[in-house]
């Protein structure tokens, strides 16, 4: 099993297959994760190619886009893996990645639990990309793809929902990053998560108070 091979066609599979992809869920947004990934991966006790795997698969299908369809994803990596000869052992884990990374899961408390230090590393990654500069282009982005205000004084964010609602959600773009943004920063797993979210997390707070001083015509 080459390693150095797998990775490179795992990277062209991906490019491939998010070609037409929604700006915020695309090959960049990969990448950005893949690159944070590695980054963080220096410095924790993890598999590198478990990671790489991971972060290059974890959003091969979103739900968002196959009707809110959780399986899609981790069959399609497990196929691709399989056809590209990885260790059913290692397939096993980085499925494993894809179907516990996300965010809405923690609002679902029937979901099996599974913790490794690989996932936490991806998950941090991700997590990162939707904080900061990046993760406010990416929230606007995908709030002006699906149509949905920019604000609205009238809505308030919802931060008791289940996971049901927080899937099935159209409120303003603004109440996400109270209903998910401003949480991640304390939801980081590793040192160096929650170094770089800190910092992220600042900056998005910055703009969420410029924002309200615009939208209330004090600035």
């Amino acid at each position: 099993m080459n390693k150095t091979n797998i990775i490179n066609n795992t990277i062209a599979f991906v490019k491939k297959e998010l070609e037409n992809a929604e700006g915020g869920h695309d090959w960049f947004h990969i990448e950005r994760v893949y690159k944070n990934a590695i980054l963080i991966s220096k410095e924790e006790k993890v598999d590198a190619f478990v990671v790489s795997l991971g972060a290059l698969l974890h959003d091969i299908a979103d739900p968002k886009f196959y009707n809110g369809d959780e399986t899609v994803g981790p069959r399609m990596a497990a196929t691709f893996l399989e056809r590209q000869k990885v260790d059913n052992e290692i397939i096993e884990h980085v499925v494993s990645i894809i179907n516990h990374i996300s965010f809405k899961n923690s609002f679902d408390k029937k979901v099996k639990t599974f913790t490794s230090k690989e996932l936490e590393v991806v998950q941090d990654a991700d997590r990162l990309d939707a904080i900061g500069a990046i993760g406010i282009a990416r929230c606007f982005n995908y709030g002006g793809f699906k149509n949905r205000a920019l604000y609205d004084p009238e809505i308030s964010p919802n931060l008791n929902m289940t996971k049901e609602e927080y899937k099935s959600s159209s409120a303003p773009t603004i109440n996400h990053f109270y209903e998910k943004l401003l949480l991640l920063k304390d939801k980081m797993n590793t040192l160096s998560g929650q170094k770089i979210a800190a910092d992220r997390h600042s900056f998005m707070v910055n703009f969420l108070e410029q924002f309200d001083d615009e939208w209330n015509g004090i600035k």
